[in-house]
């Protein structure tokens, strides 16, 4: 789209903003309706640990999105001279699962809790042998029926509980809803109703330290959307608590709000069966659309929905790129110390390059990158731990290997699941994340990871927030079309990505580095024991 046309289709209001609250970044873009990114704005922020909580205070939530939109209004201003008062549609989307609890005056009752949490083993166990269906410890059913369990004063007074997109779509509509993908990370999702699962509802309330309470579940719960569908309108109040300046105007449309996990699969053009993707950052997850059910239940599988409510088998890692940043961080302070002075894309290319002259096992090098506990190795706490023996070959180039050998780990061992157990096939699977803007290097190693072939588009980097503003559009005018069809058909029409097929020597070289992984994990386990004591 040239300028002027860009510049016109910001007065006239015709435009999404996809707003996206990632692990470490809060990111807003603004889109054109031939899904082009015209403005953005971030905000850095990191979780905390609160009494071994994993948590965001809610203060935080509103000076990021705050910031976030601020920046972007300003690049509106700068690149086209106009200011910013008019937006179509919007969509949130957040990091998936967690717990976000008020009681009947919308107070909050508990400090926010996050996805990266593992307080929960109790209740999802027992609550996976009720359902007959996979319970993960990271979903808010499972810190509700935890917080029961534990005996927490605070249920008591239950009057909604929700994630951190649904809450802040809320406060910026009125309007207590969520999208069906974000709502399967609360509670199973019955895919013909396209609703919570309502025996499970039954099963749930009928438990005796359930049934005490005044509320019922189905009253907690928010309102369960599919792509497409309105999910209210931005408020007076809400435009005032987005753009605390007043030049934004209320009556926005809201698409329905949604998981980080959804949108990764948007934003990869993945909603369509036996497609799927892997989304790379802070965590990991990968994502296949099914076309066939499971044949038994998984503890490390989980099962969700795309946005148009299709069931998806979805490995979630708690652990992924931050110890990859950690040593860069190390290495970046290296450099400066002897009076070198990188760009981030610099110093991360020079240290994935040296990773290419690594053995194909790292040279024995293993390496725990935990920063947090980890459900699919059974990791109670984070302890990121480097272990190598005496003959093994400590070198730069098998440090950064193994480095992105360890990203992956977690995820590969629960992709073995789906692979070699369930015989789950997809037609392709894409991968995106900010590792991948340093071309080929993770996609690689990615690839042998799974030994599976790994697409990379153009748009990797762009992930979660533009694809968030795509389901802002859709919302607004999905052209008659269902969602896959839309992708293929007006979004990805054009688009451009590169396949690296996995090689056979590196696949064996992983698969060693597996086999080592294993062995050492009984350290990092006790390690992640001990640090309760500490």
């Amino acid at each position: 789209m040239e300028r002027e046309a860009v510049k016109q289709a910001i007065e006239q209001g015709q435009t999404a903003l996809g707003i996206e609250f990632g692990s470490t970044t809060i990111k807003a873009v603004l889109v054109t309706q031939d899904f082009q990114v015209v403005a953005s704005g971030s905000y850095v922020w990191e979780n905390e640990l609160d009494h071994h909580i994993w948590t965001y205070p809610l203060a935080k939530v509103w000076e990021g999105v705050q910031t976030s939109y601020a920046k972007l209004a300003a690049e509106v201003k700068e690149q086209y001279g106009l200011a910013l008062t008019k937006i179509g549609s919007i969509g949130i989307s957040a990091m998936m699962h967690g717990y976000l609890a008020f009681d009947k005056e919308d107070n909050l009752l508990v400090p926010f809790r996050t996805w990266r949490n593992n307080i929960t083993g109790e209740a999802a166990a027992k609550l996976t042998d009720l359902f007959g269906f996979n319970i993960p410890e990271r979903w808010s059913i499972a810190h509700l029926y935890q917080a029961i369990l534990n005996q927490e004063d605070h249920v008591k007074d239950l009057a909604f509980i929700t994630t951190l997109d649904g809450y802040v779509t809320w406060q910026l509509t009125g309007e207590k809803t969520t999208g069906i993908g974000d709502a399967s990370g609360m509670f199973p999702i019955d895919e013909a109703t396209h609703d919570y699962d309502a025996r499970m509802l039954d099963q749930f309330a009928a438990l005796p330290e359930v049934a005490q309470f005044d509320w019922q579940i189905t009253a907690l719960l928010p309102k369960v959307l599919l792509a497409g569908e309105t999910a209210g309108h931005l408020t007076a109040a809400g435009a005032k608590l987005l753009d605390p300046s007043g030049q934004l105007e209320p009556g926005a449309l809201f698409a329905p709000s949604e998981g980080d996990a959804s949108t990764g699969m948007v934003a990869t053009n993945a909603v369509r069966k036996r497609t799927g993707n892997v989304s790379i950052g802070t965590s990991a997850f990968s994502m296949v659309v099914l076309d066939q059910a499971l044949n038994q239940v998984h503890r490390d599988i989980d099962v969700v929905t795309t946005p148009d409510g299709a069931p998806v088998a979805m490995v979630h890692t708690n652990n992924c790129s931050s110890d990859i940043n950690a040593w860069a961080n190390v290495f970046d302070q290296f450099a400066r110390l002897i009076g070198v002075d990188l760009k981030p894309n610099e110093l991360y290319e020079k240290l994935f390059d040296a990773s290419l002259r690594g053995e194909q096992d790292a040279g024995g090098l293993v390496n725990f990158a935990y920063l947090s506990g980890e459900n699919i190795t059974r990791v109670q706490e984070g302890r990121p731990m480097l272990v190598r023996k005496p003959d093994s070959n400590f070198s730069l180039a098998n440090l950064f290997k193994v480095q992105l050998y360890s990203a992956f780990a977690p995820l590969k061992i629960g992709m073995d699941i789906l692979l070699r157990e369930e015989h789950i096939r997809t037609d392709s699977l894409v991968a995106q994340g900010g590792l991948f803007k340093t071309p080929v290097v993770a996609q690689q190693v990615l690839a042998d990871a799974l030994d599976t072939p790994i697409t990379v588009m153009s748009n990797a980097g762009q992930g979660g927030p533009w694809g968030m503003a795509v389901l802002a559009l859709y919302a607004a005018d999905h052209r008659g079309k269902n969602l896959a069809d839309y992708l293929d058909q007006e979004v990805f029409v054009n688009s451009e990505s590169a396949t690296l097929a996995p090689e056979p020597a590196s696949v064996k070289g992983y698969e060693q580095f597996i086999d080592n992984y294993k062995q050492a994990m009984p350290a990092e386990q006790k390690a992640g024991e001990t640090m309760k004591l500490d």
